[in-house]
């Protein structure tokens, strides 16, 4: 969240870094452990900490972020030779359990899940007012359940660690069993946040009702729980609190739609390095000149030729050479092609960007200041299509997937026109390419095309292995402190 202090963030974590010598002695005038948190002021910082780690680098697939790298919606990006060694194997499926990336972002939301277990374990215990002491554990479990569901889907089975004490050696829980965690996580946040418009203007940015509801449908999705995906996307869709798509698709991702009608849940963060800024936009912001960032994850030829002729979310989407925002003109790197061919003299790549992450401003430390959205109220609405139309309800789900298109062509009715199929595996189709258009680059398509088994026809030429790359390699230093309790994924 915007306003959290970054006196509370420092509190926060200071709570995490323990403080024993070797005779047990407590230190004098020191937050531990042992005595944080105990007050209310405490239960407040202590889940404000769990939020955190939503701002560190590496919660974003690894920081580049590697799961769209590894899609065909983005390369690496940046200029050739950066970061190659450690990026191009994402883009080929040549990585390994070694490679680099896959540790931090393990690291970072058990990270997560920690902070998230001291406010669990602790705030109950805390003399407080109860309504609010259970918002701030619905808050904390809403963002356990998010920290394991990326766990989930990308290393299936994982350590289930519900406690601020685990044993040393913890193996690996079913992806059953983590996926009951999420589950129950989620039921009670949906029992216990407000609507989102019930919240203070500080503490915009804070887990809602809609947003647990939303995480859930999402959840069922990905195990073709069709009937309670849809019952949870239906939630947010008719329920008390008002969502709605913003008008112009490019302030869905933009500064001027910061916690506005689109947004259901997302990261708050300030224009400036640090841990109240975000550093995700920065890595993708544009490189050379403007000087606006790293210029990694690069969005793919194959993506721009896949919109329909005439969809504004084509410029919305992609920064090209030449063009103008803001007053700004987008020069590029010296250092990077403009255009680059293979053997055969075709186009592979070009230099572009991606808007989506784009802030107004005339330095980095704007870009820190890009509020990342997690789910957006159009991604609900595809939720709700894809749902129906798996229970049988297809024209229901045309209502949802026509009123994402509706507001996509801005009014302009000689594109993007109302689809009319019926057929299940037509329209599945059309849902999974609206998907695409509609949320590129905000990293939803590789979890698409794995849990709808398009990834082997649509990933395999770029080297995706059926059996092997549906998930990643558990990170081989943690198989190694594990004295190997854990064990590695399959073809690994």
């Amino acid at each position: 969240m915007k306003k959290i202090s970054l006196i509370s963030i420092i509190l926060s974590v200071i709570l995490f870094s323990g403080c024993k010598d070797f005779l047990d002695v407590k230190p004098q005038g020191l937050i531990t452990q042992e005595a944080f948190p105990t007050t209310p002021e405490d239960a407040l910082l202590a889940t404000n900490g769990v939020y955190a780690t939503l701002r560190s680098w590496h919660y974003h697939s690894g920081g580049y972020p590697i799961l769209d790298i590894m899609s065909d919606d983005t390369r690496k990006g940046s200029n050739p030779n950066d970061q190659a060694s450690n990026l191009n194997p994402y883009d080929d499926f040549t990585f390994s359990p070694t490679q680099d990336g896959l540790d931090r972002w393990w690291a970072t939301l058990y990270e997560g899940i920690k902070r998230a277990n001291v406010v669990l374990e602790k705030v109950p215990a805390i003399s407080m007012d109860e309504q609010l002491k259970n918002r701030y554990l619905a808050e904390a479990s809403f963002l356990r359940a998010l920290y394991y569901f990326d766990l989930v889907r990308a290393w299936g089975g994982v350590p289930k660690v519900t406690t601020v004490t685990p044993p040393l050696k913890l193996e690996r829980s079913s992806r059953d069993d983590i996926y009951s965690l999420i589950i129950s996580d989620l039921e009670f946040a949906v029992s216990h946040l407000p609507n989102k418009s019930a919240y203070a203007a500080n503490d915009m940015g804070r887990a809602s009702l809609g947003a647990a509801h939303a995480l859930l449908a999402k959840v069922y999705l990905f195990n073709k729980e069709y009937v309670k995906a849809e019952e949870h996307t239906l939630a947010v869709i008719n329920g008390t609190e008002f969502y709605d798509l913003e008008p112009d698709f490019t302030n869905a991702n933009s500064k001027w739609g910061e916690h506005g009608m689109e947004s259901v849940f997302e990261i708050g963060a300030m224009e400036t390095e640090g841990n109240i800024g975000n550093q995700y936009a920065n890595t993708q912001g544009v490189r050379g000149t403007p000087n606006r960032g790293w210029g990694f994850n690069r969005p793919t030829q194959n993506l721009r030729f896949s919109f329909e002729d005439g969809d504004p979310r084509l410029d919305a989407t992609i920064i090209d050479l030449g063009e103008v925002l803001d007053g700004v003109e987008i020069l590029g790197d010296g250092t990077t092609p403009d255009v680059t061919l293979d053997e055969n003299g075709n186009v592979i790549e070009v230099e572009c960007y991606n808007q989506k992450v784009w802030i107004p401003g005339s330095s980095t430390n704007t870009q820190f200041g890009h509020n990342r959205r997690i789910i957006r109220f159009a991604d609900v609405l595809l939720m709700a299509a894809e749902a129906m139309n798996e229970n049988g309800k297809p024209a229901d789900a045309l209502i949802y997937l026509n009123r994402v298109r509706q507001r996509a062509r801005n009014g302009n009715n000689d594109i993007l026109p109302d689809i009319t199929v019926t057929a299940k595996d037509e329209l599945r189709n059309l849902i999974l390419l609206e998907r695409r258009h509609e949320l590129a680059l905000e990293g939803h398509r590789f979890w698409d095309l794995v849990r709808t088994g398009k990834a082997a026809e649509i990933l395999g030429p770029l080297g995706f292995v059926t059996g092997q790359h549906e998930l990643l390699p558990v990170p081989q230093n943690e198989i190694d402190i594990s004295q190997g309790s854990l064990t590695q994924n399959p073809n690994w």
